[in-house]
């Protein structure tokens, strides 16, 4: 199968788990983005796609905003904003990581297996042993695209109470995490979370007291 046959077949395998051209232009006003007419080909086998259909998302990236800025976590921060009271998905109201370099890496116009789900085994594991176990970690700037078309698309929300690793880091070498959109205690407003886990390192120590 090739081109638009295939196109057709993967969406029917994947159902609901499907963002593709005709979803993407549905949400283009409002994601800032224009769908291009050429659409690459799908890199995942039918075998792939049947294995993971039910725990995954086959999504579309693109790359560009409208205005030609690149997609970036950067750009979505400026669409979307930090105000659940204004206007819903948005960003959880952080600035710290507004001039680390990892919010200005774009996406491909390729298309993403994204899971679903955090990976049961793999929580409460220090990240660099989850790695060991063959697990990719998602950029950041994929996570949180897939996040919020899976949103707008869907009406779902992804990792709703939940963190998951990025490939990131920081300028410090700390790893980024991301997600958590509602505070299972309720004390926090709504918003999509972007941290880092700090790692020990020499500066770090304890005093004494009495």
């Amino acid at each position: 199968m090739e081109g638009v046959e295939y196109l057709n077949t993967a969406k029917e395998i994947m159902g609901n788990n499907f963002i593709g051209y005709n979803e993407l232009n549905l949400i283009a006003e409002r994601m800032g983005f224009t769908v291009p007419y050429i659409i690459p080909e799908i890199p995942y086998s039918i075998k792939e796609l049947e294995d993971k259909c039910e725990d995954y998302i086959l999504v579309l990236g693109i790359s560009e905003m409208l205005n030609g800025e690149k997609l970036t976590i950067k750009a979505l921060h400026s669409r979307f904003g930090t105000r659940p009271d204004i206007s819903e998905p948005c960003f959880y109201n952080q600035d710290w990581y507004l001039d680390e370099a990892f919010i200005f890496e774009f996406l491909q116009n390729r298309w993403y297996l994204v899971k679903k789900e955090v990976i049961t085994s793999s929580r409460s594991l220090n990240p660099e042993r989850i790695l060991r176990s063959n697990v990719h970690f998602p950029s950041a700037i994929i996570a949180i695209y897939t996040f919020f078309v899976f949103y707008l698309c869907k009406n779902e929300i992804l990792w709703k109470h939940d963190f998951i690793w990025c490939s990131d880091l920081d300028h410090n070498g700390d790893r980024i995490y991301v997600g958590k959109y509602l505070d299972i205690d309720l004390k926090n407003r709504n918003g999509f979370s972007i941290h880092r886990n700090l790692t020990l390192r020499n500066c770090y120590g304890s005093i004494d007291v009495f």
